[in-house]
C-alpha cells in the first residue's frame, strides 16, 4: 500500500474528531467511541495487529484513564476543600485588591501561577489547579477551560522538570545510537533551541488569553476590549520568558518554566499592584451570572463562604496552594530521594496478554495524591468542621464519576493509535504512517511542517512527552535528509508537540471535568485551534528561516511569513488604539 494511502487511512480516527467533536459538537462521551471503533477497525483489519495486541492497548489506556480520574479527583477535592472552609473567599478578595480587572487577574493565574505549576509537574496539573481557581475567583468555567488550554504551550516543553526533553527527546533519539554518546549534552543543547522558539511564539499567548475571554466571553464580544491591555500583556510574556531562556541555556531543561513562572509571578503581582502599564480608564469585567450564556457554566457550583470564625488571613487561605507548589517540586527533583521512594510503589500490570504492553500506575507520585494529602492538611490549617469536608468529598465524587464517561473511550483510542505498529501488514504505527506522507509532500519545507507534526502527536496522545518520543528520531532524520541541522529539526517538534496540548482531546477532557463542564469538549477546541494554528505557524516559520539562513540568506519563504505574523499584530494592537481614542474623542463630545 502507498506512503499516501497509510497516510490517509491513519488519519481517519483524526478526521472522526474533527467532525464530530468539533464539527458537529458532539460531546466527547458520544464523538470519541466512533473515533475508538475506526482506531481499533484500522489496527485489526489494515495495520492487521492481533486481537490481542488491540485488548492490551484498550486496557492500557482504561489504566491511564484511571489515573488521570484519580488527578481529577484530588484537584476538584482541593478546590471544594477551599470553598467549604472559606479560603477560597479570601483568595478571591486578595486578588481583587491587587486588580479586580479579569484581563489581570487570567494573565497572573492562567499564565504565570498555571507556568510555575506546569515547570513543577506538567501532565495537565497546571490545568487542574489555575481551572477551578479562576471558577472560584468568578470565571466562568468555559472561559476558564479556554484559558488553561491557551497557555499550555510555552511552559509545556520544560514541564515536570524538563520530562518532555529529559525522557520524552532523549529516548526518542537513543533508538538511534550513531546519533551520540552523550545524550543528555545533546538534549540540553536542543532544549536551549527549543526555549528561543517558545519565547518567540509565546510572547503574544498572554494577550491572546485575554482577547479570547473578552471575545468569547465579554458583554460586547469584543476582541479590542482584551487588546487594550496590551502593554502588560506583554510586559508579563517577557517577565517569564527572559528568565525562562537565560535558565534554559545555562542550567539545562529541568527548570525553565519553574523559574520563568516564579519569577514572573514576582515581578508581574508587584507590577499590577502598582498599577504599572495598567488600563487607568476602566475595570473589565463579566456580565452577572444570570446573563451568561449556559454552555459557559459548569455543573460545579462554586458558592463563595466565609470561615466559619471570621476571615482568613491571606497566608493561611494560600497555604494549600503553597503547599501544592512545595510538595510538587519536592517530589519532582531528581537530587532529593523523596521523588524515588513515591515512585517505588507501583500498581502494575505486565505483558497484558502477552502483548509486550505494560500499564503501571505510580500512585503516590501521582499530583492526585498530593492534591488530596494537602486537601486533608488543610482541614486542620483552616479549622474546618467535619461535616463541611465531608460535604467536600461527596461533591467531589459526583463530579468525577460524571467525567469519566468521556475519558474511558477517549484514553483507549489514543493507546490503540500509538500501539499499532507490529502487526502482520508490516506497516509503521499510524502516527509514523502518517507523518511519512506529510514529509513526502512537504521536501524542504519540512521545518514549517515540523511544529504541526508535534502538534499533531500532543493532540492524538495527550502529551508533548510522548509526542518527542514517537517523532524526534523522526523529525532528526528527516532534518538530515533534507541537507539542514537536525537538532533545529528536532526542537521544532518540541516546541509543536507543546503547543498540540492546547487542542489536545483528552487535556480538554480533564480540564473541563476539573469544572464540571462536560460535553462541551468540542467548543472549547475550536476556540483553541486559532492559537495553536499561530503558535505553530510561527515557530515553524522561524525555524525554517533559521535552518536555511546560511543558503538561501535572510530572504526565504520562514522570513516572509514570521514578519508577516508580526506586521499583522502590530497592526492589530496598533488599531485598536485608533479605535479606543475615538470612542473615547466621541465619549467627550458627547459629554461637553
Amino acid at each position: 500500500m502507498s506512503t499516501g494511502m497509510l497516510s490517509i487511512l491513519s488519519l481517519l480516527p483524526i478526521i472522526a474528531v474533527g467532525v464530530f467533536l468539533v464539527g458537529l459538537r458532539w460531546p466527547a462521551s458520544k464523538a470519541m467511541p466512533i473515533s475508538y471503533v475506526i482506531a481499533v477497525a484500522l489496527a485489526l483489519f489494515v495495520w492487521k495487529v492481533p486481537g490481542a495486541n488491540v485488548a492490551a492497548a484498550s486496557i492500557n489506556g482504561i489504566v491511564v484513564a484511571i489515573t488521570l480520574l484519580y488527578i481529577i479527583f484530588g484537584a476538584i477535592l482541593l478546590l471544594n476543600t477551599l470553598q467549604e472552609s472559606g479560603g477560597l473567599s479570601t483568595i478571591r478578595q486578595g486578588f481583587t485588591d491587587i486588580s479586580a480587572d479579569r484581563r489581570i487577574q487570567v494573565i497572573i493565574v492562567a499564565w504565570l501561577f498555571g507556568s510555575f505549576i506546569e515547570g513543577a509537574s506538567g501532565f495537565g496539573t497546571p490545568a487542574a489547579v489555575a481551572v477551578p481557581l479562576m471558577v472560584g475567583l468568578g470565571f466562568p468555567a468555559m472561559a476558564a477551560v479556554v484559558a488553561g488550554m491557551v497557555i499550555q504551550s510555552t511552559p509545556v516543553s520544560f514541564g515536570a522538570v524538563g520530562t518532555p526533553m529529559l525522557v520524552g527527546a532523549s529516548t526518542g533519539l537513543s533508538a538511534d545510537p550513531t546519533i551520540t554518546n552523550d545524550m543528555i549534552a545533546l538534549v540540553t543543547h536542543i532544549g536551549g533551541k527549543v526555549a528561543i522558539l517558545h519565547m518567540i511564539a509565546g510572547t503574544l499567548v498572554p494577550l491572546f488569553v485575554v482577547a479570547l475571554m473578552t471575545r468569547f466571553f465579554g458583554k460586547n464580544k469584543s476582541f479590542s476590549e482584551g487588546i487594550k491591555v496590551w502593554k502588560f500583556a506583554l510586559f508579563a510574556a517577557f517577565a517569564m520568558t527572559i528568565p525562562y531562556v537565560i535558565v534554559a541555556n545555562t542550567l539545562g531543561p529541568e527548570f525553565p518554566s519553574m523559574v520563568g513562572g516564579l519569577t514572573g509571578l514576582a515581578i508581574v503581582v508587584f507590577a499590577a499592584k502598582k498599577g504599572f502599564l495598567m488600563p487607568k480608564d476602566e475595570v473589565w469585567d463579566f456580565e452577572e451570572k444570570s446573563k451568561w450564556d449556559p454552555e459557559w457554566s459548569g455543573k460545579l457550583e462554586i458558592k463563595i463562604q466565609e470561615h466559619r470564625n471570621g476571615k482568613m488571613s491571606m497566608v493561611r487561605a494560600w497555604s494549600p496552594y503553597i503547599l501544592v507548589g512545595l510538595f510538587l517540586v519536592l517530589t519532582r527533583l531528581k537530587t532529593l530521594p523523596l521523588g524515588t521512594w513515591l515512585k517505588s510503589v507501583v500498581i502494575k500490570f505486565e505483558n497484558i496478554f502477552d502483548s509486550g504492553i505494560t500499564s503501571s500506575f505510580e500512585i503516590l507520585f501521582s499530583p492526585g495524591t498530593i492534591f488530596i494529602v494537602v486537601s486533608m492538611l488543610t482541614f486542620f490549617v483552616h479549622g474546618m468542621s467535619g461535616n463541611a469536608y465531608k460535604k467536600a468529598w461527596a461533591q467531589s465524587g459526583k463530579t468525577t464519576v460524571a467525567a469519566s464517561t468521556a475519558l474511558i473511550f477517549t484514553v483507549p483510542m489514543v493507546q490503540v493509535f500509538l500501539n499499532s505498529g507490529g502487526g502482520a501488514a508490516g506497516f509503521e504505527r499510524m502516527p509514523i504512517e502518517l507523518a511519512n506522507g506529510v514529509a513526502a509532500l512537504a521536501g524542504e519545507f519540512w521545518p514549517i511542517f515540523a511544529t504541526f507534526i508535534g502538534g499533531l502527536g500532543a493532540f492524538i496522545a495527550g502529551s508533548n512527552t510522548v509526542s518527542n518520543m514517537m517523532f524526534a528520531l523522526f523529525q532528526y532524520d528527516v532534518g538530515s535528509q533534507i541537507g539542514v541541522d537536525p537538532t533545529w529539526v528536532v526542537a521544532l517538534q518540541a516546541v509543536g508537540g507543546a503547543a498540540g496540548n492546547m487542542i489536545c482531546v483528552h487535556n480538554v477532557v480533564a480540564a473541563s471535568a476539573v469544572v464540571g463542564l462536560y460535553g462541551k469538549e468540542g467548543v472549547v477546541i475550536r476556540k483553541t485551534l486559532f492559537p495553536f494554528a499561530y503558535y505553530a505557524l510561527l515557530a515553524g516559520s522561524v525555524g525554517y528561516s533559521i535552518v536555511w539562513y546560511s543558503q538561501k540568506g535572510i530572504l526565504n519563504i520562514g522570513s516572509f511569513i514570521a514578519v508577516l505574523i508580526a506586521v499583522a499584530a502590530v497592526y492589530i494592537i496598533a488599531s485598536n488604539k485608533n479605535r479606543a481614542n475615538l470612542l473615547l474623542t466621541h465619549d467627550t463630545s458627547i459629554k461637553k
